[in-house]
C-alpha cells in the first residue's frame, strides 16, 4: 500500500456497522486506522487495518489517531445503558472531545453516524445523548467540515440485534411493539456503509444534517413487512401484537437483573419509548440530492442477504 494513500480514521470498526464501513472503505482505496480498545482486537475484521489501541475518552488516544489523517467516520457509541451519563460518556462527550481534537488537526471531513432516535431526544437518555452528540458539531461553526448521517433501523449479515427478529418473522411470527398503524424506514448497512463514504467525499457539502432509509417512500407499515416476510417465505406469517403493560413489565425485569448483574440491560422502559414510538420515517430527498448516493437495496432482497447463510426455514 503507497504512503501517499489518503488515510481515514474509524471509530467503532469493532462493531456492526463500523465493520461494514472498514470494509467499503479499504476496498475503495483508503488507508484506515482504527480506534480499538486493547484486549478487542480479535473483534476486527479481517481486513488490512492500522491498530491504534485506546478509547475514546482517552485525549492520547485520539490524538495518536487522528495524526496525518486526513478524514475521520466517527462510528462508535453506547447503545445499552440506564442513565443518562451512560450513554452521555461516550455518545455526547466522547464526541465533543474527537471532534474538537479533529477541529484542531485541521481533519478534512468529519462523518457523525448519529442516529434517528436523536430526532425525539425526550424519548429516552439514549436518544438524547445522540441528540447532544450532533449539537457538539453545530457548535464547532466552521472551524470543522461535518455531515452528520442518522439512519434508521439498519440491519443485514452480522447484525446481533434486528436478525433475531427476522428470523422470528420468516418462521411464521412477528412481534408487533405498539401501534399496528405505526410506520418506520429501514436500511440495509451496505447502504448506510455507501452513504457514509459518499459523506466523506463529497465537495461542497459542509455542516449538513441527512436522513437516509432504503428509498422506501413512507416507511413499512408492519402490514407491508408481513407481506414480504410471507412472500420470502412463501408461507403465510402472522403479526402477534405485544401489550404494552407486557413489554413495560419485561424492562422492568431486566433492568432489575442488570442491577442484579451489573450488566448494561438492552431493553429498559426508555427503550420501550422508542420502540413504541408511532412514527420513525425518514426521507432521502436531501440526502440524494446533495451526494453521490442512492440506496440499493430493498427490505425484500436485504431480508434475504441477511438469512442467506441460515438455515433455511422449514
Amino acid at each position: 500500500m503507497l504512503t501517499d494513500t489518503p488515510v481515514v480514521a474509524l471509530t467503532g470498526a469493532t462493531g456492526f456497522i463500523g465493520g461494514c464501513i472498514a470494509r467499503h472503505l479499504v476496498t475503495t482505496g483508503w488507508r484506515v486506522r482504527v480506534l480499538v480498545r486493547q484486549g478487542s482486537e480479535g473483534r476486527l475484521p479481517n481486513l488490512p487495518l492500522e491498530v491504534c489501541l485506546g478509547n475514546i475518552e482517552q485525549s492520547a488516544s485520539l490524538e495518536r489517531l487522528l495524526e496525518g489523517a486526513q478524514a475521520i467516520v466517527h462510528c462508535a457509541g453506547v447503545v445499552r445503558g440506564i442513565s443518562q451519563s451512560d450513554f452521555d460518556r461516550v455518545n455526547a462527550s466522547g464526541t465533543e472531545r474527537l471532534a474538537r481534537l479533529s477541529a484542531r488537526h485541521g481533519i478534512g471531513r468529519f462523518v457523525l453516524i448519529s442516529s434517528l432516535a436523536a430526532r425525539a431526544p425526550q424519548l429516552s437518555p439514549y436518544a438524547m445523548s445522540k441528540k447532544r452528540g450532533e449539537q457538539i458539531l453545530y457548535d464547532l461553526d466552521d472551524r470543522l467540515s461535518w455531515v452528520i448521517l442518522r439512519p434508521p433501523a439498519v440491519y443485514g449479515p452480522g447484525d446481533r440485534e434486528m436478525k433475531p427478529l427476522l428470523k422470528a418473522m420468516v418462521r411464521g411470527l412477528v412481534p408487533v411493539i405498539g401501534d399496528r398503524d405505526a410506520r418506520f424506514s429501514l436500511i440495509y448497512v451496505d447502504d448506510l456503509a455507501r452513504a457514509a463514504l459518499a459523506a466523506l467525499t463529497a465537495s461542497g457539502v459542509s455542516q449538513r444534517l441527512f436522513e437516509l432509509d432504503d428509498g422506501h417512500r413512507g416507511g413499512y407499515s408492519w402490514q407491508e413487512v408481513i407481506d414480504i416476510a410471507s412472500s420470502y417465505r412463501n408461507r403465510p406469517v402472522y403479526a402477534v401484537s405485544v401489550p404494552e403493560i407486557l413489554l413495560r413489565a419485561m424492562a422492568a425485569i431486566s433492568l432489575l437483573a442488570s442491577r442484579l448483574g451489573g450488566r448494561s440491560p438492552m431493553l429498559t422502559p426508555a427503550k420501550v419509548n422508542e420502540l413504541r414510538h408511532p412514527d420513525w420515517v425518514c426521507d432521502n430527498n436531501d440526502i440524494c440530492a446533495a451526494l453521490n448516493w442512492q440506496p440499493q437495496v430493498s427490505f425484500a432482497k436485504g431480508l434475504a442477504l441477511t438469512l442467506a447463510n441460515d438455515q433455511p426455514i422449514s
